[in-house]
This record gives C-alpha cells, sequence and structure tokens, in this order.
C-alpha cells in the first residue's frame, strides 16, 4: 500500500478511536439491548414524555453503533481491494479504491467531531448575540461584519436564521443585534465563538488611512425547549416598551411595539423589535428563559464559568480571536492557536477548523479533568 494511502488509513483508525471513546463502545450493544427491552414493556407509553425521551435516546444509540460499524466496514473493505488490486496489478481498482478511503476519512472526521456534541443543550437551536465594544464608528462597522459571517456560516450548514433585534450604529454598521439560529447541534457548534474579536485594518473612515483596531463581543447561548423547565417569577420582570427604529414601515416608527425586558435579581437585559408587541413579549421571555438557564450552565459546567469570566469587556486583553488584515493578512484563534492566512473566506463564513479545535480542546480538558478526579 502506497505511503499516501497508509496515512488516510491511519487518519480513519484514529477517527474510529475517538468515536469509540465517546461511545463507550465496551458497553455500547449492551446498552442497545436494555433500551430494545424498556421499549417492549407494554406499560411505557403510560407515560408519553418518558417514552419518547427514552425512543430518542435509544435511536442515537442505535445511529452512533451503526455509523461505527459502517465505517470500520468501509474501512476493511477498501483495505481488502487495496490488497486485492495491487497482488493482481490493477491500477484500477487501487485508485478506486484509494478515492473511496479519502472519501471515508472525510465521512470519519465528520462523524468525529459530531461525537464532541455530547453536552446538556449542544443539540438545541442557540441565539447569538453580538456587542460592539471599543472603537466607536469603527466597532460597530466591525460588529456588522462579524454578523454577516455568522449569518453566511449557518446558511452554509442548513440552519434557519432569525434576526430577532438589531439597534443600527449611529454612522454605519450595529451597536448591537440579537439573532436566533435553529437546526440540530446549533447551539453545539456556536457555543465556542462566545468572546471578544479583534480586528486590525485600514479603516475606510480614516481619510488618513491609518491602521485601527476594533473589538466586538460575541454570545452565544442556548434557546430553552420544551423538554427544559425554567421558572420565572413575574415579580421579577421589568417590561418596557418603546418605539422600534428598524426597518417595517410606519406601524413600528410610530407605535411602542418593541420590548425591553430585564430580569432584576441578575440584571438580565433582553428585546425584540418585531410588528406585535405581543410576539415581543413572547420572543423576550424566550430569550430571557434560555440566557438564564445558559447562566445554570455556566454553575455546573467549571469550564464555560471560567471562559464567561475571562471574557471580560471587549477590549485589550480580553479577545479569543484576532483578525489581522493589515499589514499581513491572517485570523488567529489565541486559544488553540489555529490560524490562517484566508481571511477573506473566514469573513465569508468558514469558521469550522476554529470551532472544531476549541471543542477538541474543551473535550480534552474534560477528559484530563475527569482523570484526575478519579486519581
Amino acid at each position: 500500500m502506497r505511503a499516501e494511502a497508509q496515512n488516510t488509513v491511519a487518519e480513519i483508525r484514529k477517527s474510529l478511536k475517538l468515536l469509540a471513546q465517546r461511545l463507550d463502545w465496551d458497553t455500547a450493544e449492551h446498552r442497545l439491548e436494555e433500551f430494545d427491552a424498556m421499549s417492549e414493556d407494554p406499560d411505557l407509553w403510560n407515560d408519553p414524555e418518558r417514552a419518547q425521551k427514552l425512543m430518542r435516546e435509544r435511536q442515537a444509540l442505535a445511529d452512533a453503533i451503526e455509523t461505527y460499524k459502517g465505517i470500520s466496514r468501509e474501512l476493511d473493505d477498501n483495505i481488502e481491494l487495496i490488497e486485492l488490486g495491487e497482488a493482481e496489478d490493477d491500477k484500477d481498482v487501487v485508485t478506486e479504491a484509494e478515492a473511496a478511503l479519502k472519501a471515508l476519512r472525510e465521512k470519519a472526521a465528520q462523524k468525529e467531531l459530531e461525537a464532541l456534541l455530547d453536552g446538556e443543550a449542544d443539540a438545541n437551536d442557540t441565539f447569538l448575540e453580538i456587542n460592539a465594544g471599543a472603537g466607536g464608528t469603527e466597532s460597530c462597522d466591525w460588529a456588522n461584519m462579524l454578523a454577516r459571517m455568522y449569518v453566511r456560516w449557518a446558511e452554509a450548514h442548513g440552519y434557519k436564521v432569525e434576526l430577532q433585534a438589531e439597534n443600527p450604529g449611529e454612522e454605519a454598521g450595529i451597536k448591537s443585534a440579537t439573532y436566533k439560529i435553529s437546526g440540530h447541534n446549533a447551539y453545539g457548534w456556536l457555543k465556542s465563538e462566545s468572546g471578544v474579536h479583534r480586528l486590525v485594518r485600514i479603516s475606510p473612515y480614516d481619510s488618513a488611512a491609518r491602521r485601527h483596531t476594533s473589538f466586538s463581543s460575541v454570545w452565544v447561548y442556548p434557546v430553552v425547549d420544551d423538554n427544559i423547565e425554567i421558572e420565572v417569577n413575574p415579580a421579577d420582570i421589568r417590561v418596557d416598551t418603546y418605539r422600534s427604529s428598524g426597518a417595517g414601515g410606519q406601524h413600528v416608527n410610530t407605535t411602542d411595539s418593541a420590548v425591553r425586558m430585564t430580569h432584576i435579581p441578575t440584571g438580565i437585559v433582553v428585546t425584540s423589535s418585531e410588528k406585535s408587541q405581543h410576539q415581543n413579549r413572547d420572543i423576550a421571555m424566550k430569550a430571557l428563559k434560555s440566557r438564564l438557564y445558559q447562566m445554570e450552565l455556566d454553575r455546573r459546567n467549571a469550564e464555560i464559568t471560567a471562559q464567561h469570566e475571562a471574557k471580560g469587556e471587549a477590549g485589550w486583553g480580553n479577545q479569543i480571536r484576532s483578525y489581522v488584515l493589515q499589514p499581513y493578512q491572517m485570523v488567529k484563534d489565541l486559544r488553540t492557536g489555529v490560524e490562517t492566512s484566508d481571511t477573506a473566506g473566514v469573513l465569508d463564513g468558514d469558521l469550522d477548523q476554529f470551532m472544531a479545535a476549541t471543542l477538541a480542546l474543551k473535550v480534552a480538558g474534560k477528559s484530563r479533568a475527569e482523570a484526575q478526579a478519579e486519581g
């Protein structure tokens, strides 16, 4: 087998090893048998909510087992084909099998990444909030560039994107914006983007064409689904209405339809500026519950808590990623060290390499913490 094909096989086996670890392969099939036994209990559907949860868990486990087995089978089959082709000096068979291995490597790598998304709320939809930081007009423009970047990323991955609220900048860009991004694992992928993002470029707003540094912060928190109960005391909420300054016609600009909801005990503020005040109240309440749920996740997860505490204000010393457009082209993640010179691609939504590296880093840190606890 040629060296290139050997490297491809090694990468696939590495992905399979990680999948086996995340799946706890030694007990996986036994757990599936237990799920099957529980699903055959005639009294199971007396509690529909419990039954649906059990069936979802069973299907997820069954899918993961089949994925692992399928990749293993394809790997063995293609190795066998290469060996057969080499023995019979059939170059077409070898070439076809090597191409199949390359495709399998991509599939295995994708499944490896998906296996990292096993957090409590990773599968949920998500809210993504962007706020301009230090830098005035320049930072407002940078916040707008970030919003475009995330919308492009989400649309490229088949997610639904809805603008929940937007506060335009005085001269350009946006002071803030909140999006709801819907689709499987939306929160799991985007949660690693929370933090301060730093831009260095020649400012288009500076007549002297000087280089400027701008900051904007990103905050990602999961949409609370129907299976997660968050109680909010009405006495703890202050609701203010105001006139929306966004697009929407005369009605939006002449009635107090927009809603600002403040959770007094925590100081959390959420807004929504759709046309209907009733709709805005509903959207704001959902966003508030999601923020409160995120706080609970933070409390129980030391890594996430440390990340949010370290985020600080949008300024020097708090950034997670730098985007340098002048005097050279580079985007570098300061947590993982991953970097690229394809700044245009990143700003157009090519973020997977950064997200994957951060997810892998968190999993490695979690594994070390668990090992230390057991020791």
